[in-house]
């Protein structure tokens, strides 16, 4: 069978870069994934020098000195300062695997993920970010498609397959068939949207501001299992007095501090299916959707859309590297050809 022609191009690159707003991953060709950092810099103000990147920086979050500033160079799955997001690239990938880049020529072509909806600046962007790291030419991809791939859909065949790919920021959702996407829109909820929804009903409620730490114990109250009577204790600083203190979170009360982000993610998978032919409505049916990304583990989210939408709800297989690897196998020739979008 004859390769398409965009398929062909992604074949002729060495590098698959996924960079999203709460990680970076970057695969190379034959040597596999070589990084999986934060999307997270720290600089020096005063000197302008990088104190740290990745898992580093993101220690120092909220903890730094005034001349210390910790940056995320990524926000809604889009570059937004390019100088930072290049020092990001440059340092998270070592030496070592620059000069095997170099032996390999891997830069000369690079393949990137960009949201499904990404405008013309959001693109050069991407292109920008990539170029200033030595790449000579840059392939675009949507996020969805190449996390379909990565999730084993079908997603070349003539009928329908459904991902959500849930960031920390947004959540793309999309219906592909014929290696294309049909219908998808995205919607401002995330992992980080539920974690900022929890830590304001603590402040609201209860006086009380959460260090990040003191919120992954809540997240449990969303998988609704339990004796919903059983309290959860946790502490922060009081508003007012600014001293430590402990309260207990009754997880329905939590279960509802989310519910409207829910509400509008269930509301949005709605619309998607509206714009899609019937048909393709009807394959999903029984086959349902697949959640992808790092934010489809928040407990019970599954569950949830299951009850919001009345469909199968699948979580895949490494839903954090969905997308790196989909975009890693289309870089490698394991993909069967199809039309992907390739700006």
């Amino acid at each position: 069978m004859t390769v398409s022609k965009p398929l062909d191009q992604l074949r002729r690159c060495s590098v698959a870069v996924d960079v999203g707003s709460a990680r970076t991953r970057v695969h190379i060709k034959d040597a596999g994934l070589v990084v999986d950092e934060p999307s997270v810099v720290a600089v020096n103000t005063f000197s302008g020098a990088l104190m740290a990147v990745g898992s580093a920086a993101e220690r120092m979050d909220g903890r730094t000195p005034g001349h210390i500033r910790v940056v995320r160079p990524v926000s809604n799955g889009t570059v937004i300062d390019i100088e930072m997001a290049q020092r990001m690239l440059r340092a998270l990938v070592g030496s070592s695997v620059r000069r095997a880049w170099r032996r390999r020529g891997a830069m000369q072509r690079a393949a990137v993920t960009i949201p499904h909806n990404a405008d013309p600046l959001a693109r050069s962007a991407a292109v920008e970010t990539l170029t200033g790291v030595g790449a000579k030419q840059v392939e675009l991809v949507d996020t969805p498609t190449a996390a379909g791939v990565g999730c084993g859909l079908p997603v070349e065949q003539p009928e329908a397959t459904m991902i959500l790919v849930c960031g920390a920021t947004t959540t793309q959702i999309a219906v592909l068939s014929l290696g294309a996407i049909v219908s998808a829109t995205t919607v401002p909820m995330g992992g980080d949207t539920i974690h900022h929804a929890v830590i304001q009903h603590l402040r609201n409620h209860h006086e009380l501001i959460l260090p990040s730490q003191a919120v992954r114990p809540l997240h449990l109250a969303l998988t609704g299992v339990g004796d919903p009577a059983q309290a959860t204790e946790v502490w922060g600083r009081d508003v007012a007095t600014g001293m430590a203190r402990t309260v207990c979170i009754n997880p329905d009360d939590v279960r509802a501090a989310i519910q409207a982000p829910l509400i509008g993610l269930s509301d949005a998978i709605r619309s998607v299916l509206h714009n899609c032919p019937p048909d393709l409505v009807a394959d999903l049916a029984d086959r349902g959707m697949v959640l992808a990304g790092g934010s489809a583990l928040l407990p019970g989210l599954d569950e949830r859309l299951r009850t919001g939408t009345g469909m199968p709800v699948h979580i895949a297989e490494q839903p954090s590297l969905s997308a790196v690897n989909g975009l890693a196998a289309m870089v490698e020739g394991q993909v069967r050809p199809l039309n992907v979008d390739v700006h």
